[in-house]
């Protein structure tokens, strides 16, 4: 009888071996199939990653591209605006000197216009004394004709 008893515990060890055994290979092959799993979403990271990073650098290439375009074209409005400037100090200056000139024309104008008024002046007293003295000569002739 312990002999039977032996047979069975050793029955029940073996049994208990066994599914231990099939449990730890079903635990290994669903690890198995993680594992996998694992495996080909690191591979898809990593193929997306690259993706990305061309990206990323084809993105930094083109913006150092626009930076770049970007000072040439700030560069270019930069001797427009010095030109602008100039054309603006040109302008002044040339104003100025128009001013100058028509302040001297227009002083000159009045200086002159004085000395024709006082020309005229000169003249109707000079035509009026002329008138006079024909008038004092048509007097004495016509005296003397009588």
């Amino acid at each position: 009888m312990m002999e039977w008893l032996l047979y069975v515990s050793l029955l029940i060890i073996a049994l208990a071996f066994v599914i231990l055994v099939v449990s730890i290979i079903s635990t290994l092959k669903s690890l198995k199939q993680t594992m996998n799993s694992v495996s080909t979403t690191v591979d898809d990271l990593q193929t997306q990653l690259d993706g990305i990073t061309t990206e990323s650098s084809n993105l930094v290439h083109k913006t150092n591209d626009l930076a770049d375009d970007l000072q040439r074209k700030s560069d270019s409005l930069n001797s427009v605006f010095e030109a602008a400037h100039e054309l603006g100090v040109t302008f002044q200056n040339m104003n100025q000197s128009v001013k100058r000139v028509s302040d001297s024309v227009s002083r000159q104008a009045d200086e002159r216009s004085e000395q024709a008024a006082k020309a005229v002046q000169w003249g109707n007293v000079a035509m009026e004394l002329w008138s006079r003295w024909k008038k004092t000569q048509a007097k004495e002739a016509a005296g003397r004709t009588r």
